[in-house]
């Protein structure tokens, strides 16, 4: 018998649950159950399988650290030869963010929401994960907070998708109105000059200035979840409105508010953050997977994290990418350099 041989993994990268599509040859087997996959020393059972591909969920187990791993695959008793691949920890659970995370550049803490469904006040708004990776109650008073962000000056604004209002919280801790009448309040993004800006998921992207009053900057298609904004290193704003189509766009506004498609192609396109270099990584589904789509700036699109569920997506400064499904946080350290406009 020959030893079979993992030729790629695609992607290379996941977090628990994700679908990892691996290129084998030499993969004798007679029957599904002679097919077994390994991340290490943990085992996942694949739901697919042929002589010259295996689909395999990415296992949950704590007892897989984060980074890198080896993935073995034995087919009839013969292993392959293990191939690198990196795994994403669980930071945080038992959450329910909607949009991005944010990243506090100063404390090196991450801020996601539990935001509940419409009109449900949950007993905390927004969480705190510390360096050390210890999650804890950071503010208590909004109702669906939606999205979050830091402005220059280090201060975090949020958004609620109940009420239409922007939150700017006080150094005590404490939420007070910062602009109001924001529709269906979503997204939310500062530019390179700290200029503010909100999506409103019925179509309208505010641009609200130094005391709170909001100008219409751009109009697009209403979604049918939420407005995810991130500002590039050209300066124009992008912006995902996922809707129930599975061939959706990434929007590219202009700093004169003139709109334009990006990329087109993507299943429920939420969550999207930039690298220094220009690309741009977005949570959606491509070609029937889901998980982070990497987009270059000549609009090339490949997978490069597999995960289900993901909504959100940031950078910290040790170029790890943050993600946030709708229930957890996960770190997947890829080495990535984050793009901040400020």
């Amino acid at each position: 018998m020959f030893q079979p041989i993992i030729e790629s993994l695609y992607p290379t990268a996941g977090i628990e649950g994700g679908e990892v599509i691996i290129s084998c040859r030499d993969c004798n087997f007679s029957s599904f159950n002679q097919v077994r996959i390994q991340f290490d020393v943990i085992e996942a059972r694949p739901i697919g399988a042929s002589p010259s591909r295996v689909i395999v969920p990415v296992p949950a187990s704590k007892y897989l650290e984060s980074g890198v791993v080896k993935v073995r695959l034995e087919a009839n008793h013969n292993e392959s030869d293990g191939v690198d691949f990196i795994i994403g920890q669980k930071l945080a659970e038992n959450l329910h963010p909607v949009a991005n995370p944010a990243y506090d550049k100063d404390n090196g803490a991450i801020y996601t929401t539990l935001s509940g469904t419409r009109g449900q006040k949950v007993p905390v708004s927004v969480y705190k994960i510390t360096p050390d990776g210890e999650s804890e109650p950071f503010l208590t008073d909004i109702v669906n907070p939606t999205g979050l962000a830091l402005n220059p000056d280090g201060e975090m604004f949020i958004t609620s998708r109940y009420d239409g209002n922007v939150y700017k919280v006080t150094p005590f801790k404490e939420s007070e109105v910062f602009a109001r009448n924001l529709g269906t309040a979503t997204g939310i993004a500062f530019n390179h000059e700290g200029k503010m800006y909100v999506g409103d998921r019925s179509g309208t992207i505010f641009l609200v200035n130094e005391i709170g009053e909001p100008t219409t900057f751009a109009t697009l298609e209403a979604s049918m979840a939420a407005f995810h904004l991130a500002f590039g290193p050209d300066h124009y704003l992008y912006v995902t409105g996922p809707n129930i189509s599975s061939f959706d766009s990434v929007m590219r506004i202009s700093p004169e508010g003139e709109v334009s498609r990006f990329f087109t192609g993507l299943g429920r396109p939420q969550g999207l953050a930039f690298d220094t270099v220009g690309n741009l990584y977005v949570s959606a589904s491509r070609q029937g997977h889901r998980g982070i789509v990497k987009i270059t700036p000549d609009a090339e699109a490949e997978m490069v994290v597999a995960g289900a569920g993901i909504v959100g997506i940031c950078f910290n400064d040790q170029g790890d990418m943050i993600l946030a499904t709708n229930r957890e946080l996960f770190r997947v350290p890829l080495g990535i350099s984050g793009y901040l406009p400020f």
